[in-house]
């Protein structure tokens, strides 16, 4: 039997105001195959899972705060307690509208390669409406600021 504690896992924080821990999957404790699991926190007032696509079908349970989901060409506001399908290949994007942190638990499956990851830390995502569909009417802006530079 394999556990795994969260409080143990260090994670990764990101550009776009988002810390993201591997519960499963990838560079997780737990090791899978078929899916991948994790841990997110959005900064409050904009903390942001980027527009970003992949072929992996996917599903983001909203623990606690409010968010502005985008799927393809709708936009709605989310709350804790809910969930929010994502089909294959589907641009996706979430943002936090609240004042708190909003956390969130992802799953997609099968399990494989985040490239949305590697590209916003080097700031090459596709841009929406560019590189990328337009995001739907009224969505907040997508973050596309490469991670700062740190001198080590």
């Amino acid at each position: 039997m394999t556990i795994t504690d969260l409080e143990k896992i260090p994670g990764r924080s990101y550009p776009a105001g988002r810390h993201t821990r591997n519960l499963a999957g990838g560079v997780a404790p737990i090791q899978t195959k078929n899916f991948s699991m994790g841990y997110v926190t959005l900064a409050p007032k904009g903390g942001q899972v980027p527009w970003h696509n992949h072929e992996q079908e996917e599903v983001y349970f909203i623990l606690a705060g409010t968010g502005e989901m985008c799927v393809g060409t709708e936009r709605r506001l989310l709350h804790g307690g809910q969930a929010v399908h994502i089909p294959p290949g589907e641009f996706h994007q979430l943002t936090n509208v609240g004042d708190a942190p909003l956390t969130m638990v992802y799953c997609y499956g099968p399990a494989g390669p985040v490239e949305h990851w590697r590209q916003e830390l080097e700031g090459s995502l596709p841009k929406a409406g560019v590189d990328a569909p337009p995001l739907p009417p009224g969505a907040r802006p997508q973050c596309t600021a490469p991670a700062a530079k740190t001198n080590r």
